[in-house]
């Protein structure tokens, strides 16, 4: 399992906070209900807790995102078709994120990925709350008729 976290967290001195984590983690399951397999509960407990972790990080990026696509263990968990599912459609969202105009990019990514509020944003970038509004609205508008339009020229790009 160390050598697991090892290779899947880029900070090498978290290691041992991780490993730590996982343990306790584990040991509190267990008393509950011994589990049936103990290898692959401790790798998906592992791979969970790496999964919080990024969670709980302020800003989430995409690479850190396709980074938890390699974590695949034997566990109960998607097929590759699925996971290969995903990676398409984080693709296909990336390249329609970039196709906004850079405030409205901004505003999306500050309030969908930062998780800043409305009144946050309009204080940050000296802007009005109604124009927060408008840029998310049409933001979010123009990234669902980019994904969902079937649109040619982005499918070549994916």
């Amino acid at each position: 399992m160390t050598q697991f976290l090892r290779n899947n967290w880029r900070n090498k001195s978290d290691i041992p906070d991780l490993v730590q984590e996982v343990y306790a983690r584990v040991y509190e399951s267990a008393r509950r209900q011994m589990p049936d397999q103990t290898r692959p509960f401790v790798f998906t407990t592992a791979h969970n807790l790496l999964i919080d972790r990024v969670r709980r990080e302020k800003i989430i990026q995409i690479e850190a995102v396709a980074e938890l696509d390699l974590l695949a263990i034997a566990a109960d968990e998607p097929g590759p078709d699925r996971n290969t599912i995903a990676r398409d459609e984080l693709r296909r969202l990336q390249i329609v994120l970039d196709t906004l105009p850079p405030r409205t990019r901004e505003v999306i990514t500050m309030r969908r990925i930062e998780g800043l509020s409305r009144a946050a944003i309009a204080a940050r970038l000296g802007i009005s709350e109604a124009t927060v509004k408008w840029h998310l609205n049409e933001g979010l508008r123009a990234l669902a008729d980019g994904i969902y339009s079937g649109d040619a020229a982005l499918r070549g790009k994916a």
